[in-house]
């Protein structure tokens, strides 16, 4: 508890509502980082997921392409399942990521690599943030608990319970 005190008088909080808007204002900087990394993350999945079907497609499409001339063949078919089956996946992840024009795998590249930059630089702030975030909730928690604040806000609990 006198940690709090020092705390309080260190960072220069006047009175309860400034540590709380302070503790809310690293909440919400902690959540919208998380947020952008998880952003991130998730579009280099699809970066990723994009550019092994390119690859796959450009790899296939002269089989597919043979296989279009033998009509379709059952023979070809056999001879040629893997290749085919690959191609057909890169087609249909083509259409479900919407694409009407594939991008070169050179920009996927250059996308990939801006965005882990950023997602690198996020994750430095976040942790800077996530530590500032829990030593202002505790400290808050502890201002609270010395000015009876929970106590009053459980009465009032029980009041509301007791009411319904």
């Amino acid at each position: 508890m006198a940690k709090t005190f020092v705390y309080l008088e260190e960072q220069g909080f006047a009175d309860f509502a400034a540590l709380s808007n302070a503790a809310a204002s690293a909440e919400a900087r902690f959540s919208d980082l998380k947020a952008s990394i998880k952003t991130a993350e998730t579009r280099m999945s699809e970066i990723q997921t994009l550019r092994m079907h390119i690859i796959n497609y450009s790899k296939t499409r002269e089989v597919y392409a043979g296989y279009r001339k033998a009509g379709y063949s059952k023979k070809y078919l056999a001879e040629h399942e893997s290749d085919i089956i690959l191609h057909k996946a890169a087609k249909k992840a083509f259409d479900d990521f919407g694409l009407k024009k594939l991008p070169t795998v050179k920009s996927l590249n250059e996308e990939f690599a801006r965005l882990l930059t950023e997602k690198k630089a996020a994750y430095a702030d976040y942790h800077k943030t996530q530590e500032q975030m829990r030593e202002l909730l505790i400290h808050k928690a502890n201002a609270a608990y010395l000015l009876g604040l929970e106590e009053r806000k459980q009465q009032i609990a029980e009041r509301q319970r007791e009411e319904k």
